[in-house]
């Protein structure tokens, strides 16, 4: 189900930058775009969650760099049985973490270095737990794909515009057509992340739960980056909003209403929800455990 949803959000896209082409170019703008939507796609499918990566910078983190939280990934890894997959450090005050790749067997995990300094072990491992769900449930590849080709709208546009294309034939439906596809990338953009159902993100929440055997870690952590998000802003995210989605909370500041258009659930939302299966028989007694790693900081 999740490979066709990527079909249909892949086909959406496409005819969509065909329409970006057509307001600029006429029958050829058109063409070309198709071409370039097709690039894309492919682009996307292989190589996006490098992309994503570079985006923000992130580094790769080894046993040797920061032990804790490759034993944390490692056992988070066991627990939900999955390969264990690439971890990322991004340079970044704000406390936050995404997960990328094509499947499991293809995948990373990236969390900000204010995330390991802020956050308390187990609420560490809720959040590496979380992502590890998203990876399970194959959420990675259809919300990564949205990301590289929500940028590409957006490169399109204003590529339109700064050339000034359009066809001359059709006079002052030129200039509409570009002012139109200049308008349409960030509807585009806020199209993606409405399309990526914010229900993943509660089914996430569970399933990263039920890895790491306590909600409350998570709980505490989505708390903890909510807040951390308001005050902290991110560089690399305000560059690249139609990442936003990828986050296990929204990066970009004054984003966090559970509206309509929103990324991400209303955090306190996912709290209670966790409360609740805290307080469950399936979750009480010897199933939740702290993280049996002491602390977290970064060798040096």
């Amino acid at each position: 189900m999740n490979y066709f949803k990527t079909g249909l959000l892949l086909a959406g896209l496409t005819a969509l930058f065909m329409g970006v082409g057509y307001l600029i170019g006429g029958q050829l703008g058109m063409l070309i775009a198709l071409g370039f939507a097709v690039a894309t796609n492919a682009f996307a499918w292989w190589n996006s969650d490098k992309a994503m990566l570079r985006m923000h910078g992130a580094q790769p983190v080894t046993r040797a760099s920061i032990p804790e939280v490759f034993q944390m990934v490692q056992e988070l890894s066991r627990n939900a049985d999955l390969p264990m997959p690439k971890i990322y450090l991004i340079n970044e005050a704000q406390p936050n973490a995404f997960a990328t790749g094509r499947n499991p067997e293809n995948a990373a995990v990236a969390v900000t270095a204010g995330l390991l300094r802020s956050l308390s072990p187990d609420e560490v491992r809720g959040v590496i737990a979380h992502e590890l769900a998203h990876i399970k449930n194959h959420d990675t590849l259809i919300m990564t794909i949205a990301a590289t080709i929500g940028g590409a709208i957006s490169m399109l546009a204003q590529f339109g515009l700064f050339f000034g294309g359009g066809n001359r034939e059709r006079g002052a439906l030129s200039g509409i057509g570009m002012i139109a596809a200049v308008l349409l990338a960030p509807l585009a953009a806020m199209m993606i992340q409405m399309l990526i159902s914010r229900t993943r993100e509660y089914s996430a929440d569970r399933m990263g739960a039920e890895i790491a055997r306590d909600p409350m870690g998570l709980a505490n952590a989505l708390r903890k980056i909510a807040g951390g998000a308001q005050v902290r802003e991110m560089a690399s995210a305000e560059s690249n909003p139609a990442t936003a989605h990828m986050f296990i909370v929204n990066p970009l500041t004054g984003r966090g209403t559970d509206n309509l258009f929103s990324t991400h659930p209303d955090v306190n939302n996912r709290i209670e929800a966790l409360m609740k299966m805290a307080g469950s028989p399936q979750m009480s007694g010897p199933q939740v455990r702290a993280s049996s790693v002491p602390n977290i900081r970064r060798n040096r």
